[in-house]
């Protein structure tokens, strides 16, 4: 991880789409909500691990489910109406609170002194925390000798940590209005894991039930980090023994509640779906992958299928043909708008989308249908004609008039071509690779064989470069002003002018 930020590779984290991020909280959040349901109702059930988590563990509840120990069940529902009562007001009225309602301790102090004097454990075999061990270990220095052994599961993991962190800071960071780094939380990260390995410790990544629950009570900044390691620290010298008779289904509790406003994002699925299908379709991929197989891997199913749905939404993007806007010299989608009027004998054409190798053919059969004219086969067509007429004079096929004189009769139909120009819009085209320039030097040959010019309309800085510098405008870009334009009025006038 400290190699990756040396390295600069952040901009991992740029695909991370509000979908990926919303759908991974939703889905994890689900996962950690199965996780609590066992100490909700008091039931002892084998913990489950890695894929399908979510679906072994429900099964086992509900195998178990008449086991579940009545005193918790109660606890648990006093615990959650205290705790969503009291966060639906603190929400309500925060703007007349000076601080955030201690809710979360308040509960936690009574849950433990009712435990412990109403001997909950011994009476009803209520599953408290029960003995904590206090004290450090002795620092010692890692095996070295293992880092060989571990280092092709080490890359992968790093990179999933990272991600997971990240999508963790960028969902507060929306919350709260500010920015992050992606190179400088790859440097956190990585330290917290290389100093503590001489301690002991679990390698480090991002908490999301501690997030939810910091974010839930209001903690903004890194203090709320160094109060939590002042706490962890006095329980760990001191204090752990108080906790002894404290529920674990309080502390569940507590963790769901604070899943609120994950889950809430179900009910604006109604919502993005009206904005946009194909992001909700993101959102329920990954919310999905992250529940059903594991969190890890519905991060990585969430910005694999992001990406592909950013290819294909590119390989087929919107075309059109433009008409000009009556008395202005604007030019729109004559099927999504009325009162447009075509130019005649000038197609214009519009492709909303980058022109690279993988919807090269998409745009050539769209400008063929639009335009109802594919230059290849009409050339194809004209060939054919010719090769007819030439076999017409071979053979003799001759006639003599009144006059005396031999005449020909040939039965040639040329097709009808109704435009001699057509202009390409190119305000959507972002960028051009190789293949797209070869396009549209090809399309240009084309169309010139059939005495129809190309034109080019408002083409972009990186275009425009990427023609030069592919051979479009001729060495010298001699034909540059007939063949470029900054608008697409510009490049009607011309063709009209050319008549």
């Amino acid at each position: 991880q400290v190699l990756m930020g040396i390295f600069r590779l952040g901009f991992v984290s740029m695909y991370l789409s509000e979908s990926v991020l919303d759908g991974f909280a939703t889905g994890a959040s689900l996962t950690i909500l199965t996780a609590q349901v066992k100490y909700l109702i008091g039931i002892k059930i084998p913990r489950s691990q890695g894929h399908g988590m979510l679906v072994i563990t429900w099964i086992n509840i509900f195998r178990n489910i008449s086991q579940a120990n009545l005193c918790d069940v109660i606890t648990s529902a006093i615990c959650i109406v205290v705790l969503v009562t009291a966060k639906e007001l603190g929400d309500r009225y925060k703007h007349k609170l000076k601080f955030p309602l201690p809710t979360e301790l308040v509960v936690i102090v009574v849950a433990t002194l009712v435990s412990h004097y109403g001997k909950l454990n011994e009476v009803y075999a209520s599953s408290v925390s029960g003995a904590i061990p206090t004290g450090f270990i002795p620092p010692k220095v890692p095996h070295f000798n293992l880092m060989l052994q571990v280092a092709v599961d080490a890359l992968p993991l790093a990179i999933v940590s990272f991600v997971f962190t990240v999508s963790l800071s960028e969902m507060c960071a929306k919350k709260y209005a500010y920015t992050i780094r992606a190179n400088q939380e790859m440097f956190a990260v990585g330290f917290c894991n290389i100093i503590p390995s001489f301690f002991h410790s679990f390698a480090t990544s991002a908490a999301l039930a501690k997030t939810l629950v910091k974010t839930s009570t209001g903690c903004q900044t890194q203090v709320s980090g160094v109060i939590s390691a002042m706490v962890v620290l006095l329980v760990l010298l001191f204090l752990a023994p108080l906790f002894y008779s404290l529920q674990k289904c309080v502390l569940a509790c507590i963790i769901i509640v604070s899943l609120r406003g994950a889950l809430r994002k179900f009910r604006d699925v109604p919502a993005r779906y009206h904005v946009n299908k194909v992001d909700t379709l993101v959102w329920v991929v990954t919310m999905s992958a992250s529940a059903l197989i594991s969190t890890e891997i519905g991060l990585l199913v969430g910005i694999v299928f992001s990406m592909l749905c950013i290819i294909v939404r590119t390989q087929r993007p919107r075309t059109a043909l433009l008409g000009q806007i009556q008395d202005t010299s604007f030019y729109e989608d004559d099927l999504e708008y009325e009162n447009l009027s075509l130019v005649p004998r000038v197609k214009i054409f519009r492709f909303e989308a980058p022109l690279y190798y993988a919807n090269r053919n998409y745009f050539l059969k769209s400008l063929y249908r639009l335009t109802n004219l594919d230059p290849n086969l009409e050339a194809a067509r004209r060939k054919k004609y010719e090769k007819k007429e030439k076999q017409h004079l071979k053979k003799g096929d001759h006639t003599t008039n009144g006059l005396g004189i031999r005449e020909t009769t040939l039965q040639l139909v040329p097709k009808q071509i109704d435009f001699q120009a057509l202009v390409v819009d190119c305000s959507s085209i972002s960028f051009l690779d190789t293949t797209g320039v070869n396009t549209l030097k090809e399309i240009l040959k084309d169309y010139k064989d059939l005495n129809i010019s190309v034109l080019l309309a408002c083409c972009n800085p990186s275009v425009i470069d990427s023609l030069k510098r592919g051979g479009y405008f001729g060495k010298d870009f001699g034909n540059m002003q007939e063949m470029l334009f900054y608008s697409i009025h510009n490049a009607v006038q011309f063709a009209k002018d050319q008549k």
